[in-house]
């Protein structure tokens, strides 16, 4: 009698090749992010991005005088390369005794897993955007917010650019009461990406969980209502929390524009109102600003890039004593806020 062998069932050539398949349909981001592969099969691990400066507009020049030369500046910014994986041990009765398909089901979650990563790191690189607004918010998402915003851009466009803006799905209510929100089914509009919900001030709405809500910052000993961390094993005392106890939001640290989880020790001060960080993304090749000198980039340039070092890969290792199969996939990458002036940071109170 033929016998279905666990090697029947794991192929990691066949494997990789399902992953990435399905690895673009899982980054929410995909569509505002240029992939990049020159990376692959090349030595280092760091991306270097020219800046180019603007040389100036042309100046007059009177009859017989000679022309002054401009120097052509640059300036580069650097990505590190990172390698996002996840692994699978599968046992044996797993496989043969389990309900439906244990290999499928790891195939999917794996290619999920990776590019949850991605997309985590890709919203990351938007919240490092110089143009913010709302420093200390005081009003849930609504239209005159959404104006100032947009204001940011200085757009000088002869047409209307399109624009993204991601928003947390506890803020859809506060957006779809607004007067001036269009609902998408009632509108028929042509939508930029999955996921569009409808439109205000010039913006497409998309709905995402990984739009963050920040309930604390990052300070030191001293500062106004500074707190500190302290172990979850230990008593707190006045002015010490245990981070279990602060659920009112994610920690920001202003200073790297970053979320980040707090050490034992350190200090954290809660904010006035906790706020959601909604980015604004102008998707269109053009760009908002057509000054170069305002970000160094040609106006061709994306919001976000991804660097490909090595597209996905999966692997397989067999423990012949435990009868256990372990499947892994992994990614190298970098991601890149390329292009700043197309980008704006709002930020509003939660309601």
């Amino acid at each position: 009698m033929a016998q279905t062998k666990l090697t029947n069932l794991v192929n990691p050539q066949v494997m990789a090749d399902m992953i990435s398949a399905t690895l673009p349909k899982k980054i929410k981001f995909a569509p505002i992010a240029k992939v990049d592969t020159t990376l692959a099969g090349q030595p280092g691990d760091t991306i270097t991005v020219p800046k180019y400066a603007y040389i100036g507009d042309a100046e007059d020049v009177a009859e017989g005088v000679q022309m002054g030369t401009t120097v052509l500046s640059a300036s580069t910014t650097t990505a590190k390369v990172k390698k996002a994986g996840k692994a699978v041990e599968i046992t044996d009765e797993a496989v043969l005794s389990a309900y439906g398909d244990p290999m499928g089901e790891t195939s999917a979650q794996l290619a999920m897993s990776i590019a949850a990563k991605v997309d985590n790191d890709l919203y990351a690189e938007l919240l490092k955007a110089s143009l913010v607004y709302g420093a200390s918010p005081v009003a849930v998402i609504n239209y005159a917010g959404l104006v100032a915003a947009n204001a940011l851009f200085e757009d000088e466009s002869d047409t209307a650019l399109n624009k993204i803006l991601f928003i947390h799905p506890d803020q859809e209510a506060d957006l779809r009461v607004d007067s001036n929100f269009i609902d998408k089914s009632k509108s028929g509009m042509d939508v930029i990406m999955t996921g569009t919900i409808g439109m205000i001030c010039g913006c497409q709405v998309v709905k995402s969980k990984k739009v963050v809500k920040i309930g604390y910052v990052k300070c030191a000993a001293g500062d106004s209502g500074a707190t500190k961390i302290v172990a979850e094993s230990a008593t707190p005392s006045t002015g010490e929390a245990k981070l279990s106890q602060l659920t009112a939001g994610a920690f920001w640290d202003g200073t790297n524009k970053v979320v980040y989880t707090p050490a034992v020790d350190s200090y954290v001060a809660a904010v006035t109102y906790p706020y959601f960080v909604n980015p604004i993304v102008i998707v269109d090749v053009a760009d908002a600003n057509e000054d170069p000198a305002a970000d160094k980039f040609a106006t061709s340039t994306p919001a976000l890039t991804v660097y490909l070092k090595r597209g996905v890969q999966a692997e397989s290792d067999r423990d012949i004593l435990a009868k256990t199969t372990v499947v892994s996939a992994d990614e190298h990458y970098a991601t890149v806020l390329s292009n700043d002036s197309k980008v704006v940071v709002a930020q509003f109170k939660a309601s």
